[in-house]
């Protein structure tokens, strides 16, 4: 960790505290380690961190609450060479995000030599000019300290090379949580001055398992929207990672209810020897793991809570 001396923010400020708050993204291809990154900062899972790349679909906004300041972390899928329509939409994404962020963190991982993907996100950076920028190392637990230092090195080389100033040239391991905090310290004061954006509990302003409910209720409302328009809930009951499994075969286990207003109604969700169930199943689990990035096995239930919709405790309990 020695292998460069970072700088630590300035001790020069006035005695009265000033508060931040911002955005802040990690960009870098896919699997760099920015997910894991975003929950090593959080404290708590909020992006799914998978070993593929594309896993993150949507921008997912973890949130570090410190005393003088609140940083929010913006989590964009990997920019990559799009081959695909929605590969340049999610390029798009990124673009747009990082056109609004206050800090650009730029993750690039200590045990891979920086190579074609990361310089096409470096030449986009270059063009991004009114966001400070700060180039992440990450995985550094993954490497001796040689190698660290030649990957600093190369990265403050690509920098002068692109014409990027770096703010700061951070290595972290998020895995071991080394310098976690301190990339926190050093990103904050790259923020802009103001009040909390955020509740103080908030870790995220989309929960997962909201988002996860929706994709199972269209599914769910598929070819019975006219019979069962609004009677049908979803309330995800648990997510768990399914344990003893290799670290490269991960499996979340999802349990969800799907909660309809009579016992009539039932027979039609679960459709002639459960088929309709079973498709619903399968439909939503495709997009959930699309969503998370990871292989799902999706346990429903169907589950009748009387006339749920006209009955506030039964609001209550289906998140409404």
């Amino acid at each position: 960790m020695n292998a460069m001396s970072v700088r630590t923010p300035s001790s020069e400020q006035p005695a009265e505290t000033v508060h931040r708050a911002g955005f802040a993204c990690f960009v870098g291809r896919p699997n760099a380690g920015k997910s894991t990154l975003t929950n090593a900062l959080v404290g708590q899972k909020v992006a799914i961190t998978a070993n593929q790349p594309q896993t993150t679909r949507h921008t997912v906004r973890g949130i570090v609450h410190r005393p003088d300041a609140q940083l929010i972390l913006v989590d964009t899928p990997g920019l990559h060479k799009p081959r695909t329509l929605l590969g340049e939409r999610l390029n798009d994404v990124v673009r747009t995000t990082w056109a609004e962020v206050d800090v650009i963190g730029f993750c690039l991982p200590a045990n891979e030599k920086i190579g074609p993907g990361d310089r096409f996100i470096a030449k986009e950076l270059a063009g991004i000019k009114k966001s400070p920028k700060v180039a992440i190392v990450t995985k550094t637990d993954l490497v001796d300290s040689k190698a660290l230092a030649e990957q600093l090195i190369a990265i403050d080389q690509l920098g002068k090379e692109l014409g990027i100033e770096w703010a700061e040239i951070v290595p972290v391991s998020a895995e071991g949580a080394k310098q976690v905090d301190l990339l926190a310290d050093l990103l904050i004061p790259l923020l802009p001055e103001g009040p909390a954006l955020y509740p103080e509990g908030d870790l995220t302003d989309e929960p997962e398992q909201v988002m996860i409910a929706e994709l199972i209720r269209e599914a769910a409302l598929e070819g019975v929207r006219d019979e069962l328009p609004h009677s049908i809930a979803v309330v995800v009951e648990e997510m768990l990672p399914r344990e003893d499994r290799p670290a490269d075969k991960p499996l979340l286990d999802i349990h969800a209810n799907v909660y309809i207003e009579r016992p009539s109604q039932k027979g039609i969700i679960i459709g002639p020897k459960g088929k309709r169930l079973k498709e619903v199943g399968i439909k939503s689990r495709k997009q959930i793991e699309a969503l998370l990035g990871t292989p799902v096995f999706l346990d429903l239930h169907v589950k009748v809570a009387k006339d749920w919709q006209r009955d506030p405790k039964q609001l209550r309990k289906l998140g409404f």
